[in-house]
């Protein structure tokens, strides 16, 4: 009886990295996937190093061993499924509308028309922030860096990218309003706010914390869950409404622009945090005890500037105000994420 001839085994195709798929996965994936090298199959720590050495423990302490653990990162997905072209293209068109704002507003000679309570506004709430957002810069990079996944990696530069633009951004309109009122202070008085005006110290000393929150899901946890939504309500959703009602419309459109980059920011964090929990429960108190430490900081840090912005306004806004409308921007964004009662209601309400 002659034998059927063994069937050679298929070649295997070029996305066999995501093991034995039947659907061919998209560019994102294909982009995305496997990319960071510190996590390479089969090794034996990140580096190509003797696995005792400083960088080498340094991954092992803050990022394998972090409270922070799930079954498979790489099952994360960012919402948005941004690769680097898809990531430009977008930029490209939203930067086009910030210069088509600029231009417009710069060719009316908007800025020598604006009233001297909102130059001050700007040059003690909006200037100042490119140190914030510089240190914000700083950690996102920390982030991406130290990721478990090269989806998270991926989707935390972009994250860091955005943080550029807008300090980039924010310097621009420095030197305009520098040019446009050379006496207010603007253009050199904002590391002197940074660094001692009293309604800023807050958020610097958040700031500066984070930025030595070495652990991986804390640096994570304490910028995106926390102090970026927190901040970002009071120095672009709020501080763009009082331009507004101020007849400033350069500054609120500007800032309602750049904050299509916070909710894309939010949208992916929230989703990681999410995942985070459904491959791993206990994640959940882990979250909760690092989003209770940071939320005293950031809460601080919009009172601070709630403060600065009362002042400027003449108690047109009351800091108290300012401080609750920052917190609840922050727990919408958390909704549901640590409360297991909270998803049970949402569940039999849905």
């Amino acid at each position: 009886m002659t034998e059927t001839p063994a069937r050679k085994p298929r070649p295997r195709r070029t996305f066999s990295a995501f093991g034995d798929v039947r659907k061919m996965p998209s560019e994102y994936e294909i982009m995305t996937h496997a990319q960071n090298w510190t996590l390479r199959e089969n090794r034996t720590s990140a580096f190509e190093q003797n696995p005792s050495s400083a960088p080498n423990l340094w991954f092992l302490t803050y990022r394998d061993n972090s409270p922070l653990q799930a079954q498979d990162w790489d099952a994360y997905r960012d919402p948005d499924s941004l690769t680097y072209r898809a990531y430009v293209n977008l930029q490209s068109e939203a930067e086009a509308k910030v210069a088509g704002v600029l231009e417009t507003h710069a060719e009316a000679g908007s800025d020598a028309q604006l009233p001297a309570g909102s130059v001050a506004l700007l040059g003690h709430l909006f200037t100042p922030t490119r140190y914030l957002c510089h240190g914000f810069q700083q950690v996102e990079a920390y982030i991406g860096y130290m990721a478990p996944s090269s989806y998270i990696t991926n989707a935390a530069a972009f994250c860091t990218a955005d943080f550029l633009r807008r300090v980039t951004n924010v310097a621009y309109r420095t030197r305009e309003l520098q040019v446009a009122w050379p006496d207010s202070g603007i253009g050199s008085a904002e590391r002197s706010l940074w660094e001692t005006h009293d309604g800023w110290q807050p958020a610097r000393k958040a700031v500066e914390y984070a930025l030595v929150s070495y652990d991986w899901g804390e640096a994570f946890t304490a910028l995106n869950l926390v102090l970026a939504p927190t901040l970002d309500d009071v120095l672009l959703t709020q501080l763009g409404q009082v331009a507004k009602g101020n007849g400033d419309d350069l500054s609120w459109l500007l800032t309602s622009l750049l904050a299509a980059d916070s909710r894309r920011r939010d949208r992916w964090s929230r989703q990681l945090a999410e995942l985070t929990i459904a491959q791993r429960p206990d994640n959940r108190a882990v979250l909760d005890k690092w989003i209770g430490r940071w939320s005293q900081l950031a809460d601080d840090a919009a009172h601070g500037l709630g403060q600065l912005l009362a002042s400027l306004t003449e108690g047109a806004v009351r800091a108290d105000d300012v401080a609750a409308h920052a917190r609840a921007a922050r727990e919408r964004h958390l909704a549901s994420l640590l409360d297991p009662a909270s998803d049970e209601t949402t569940a039999a309400t849905g």
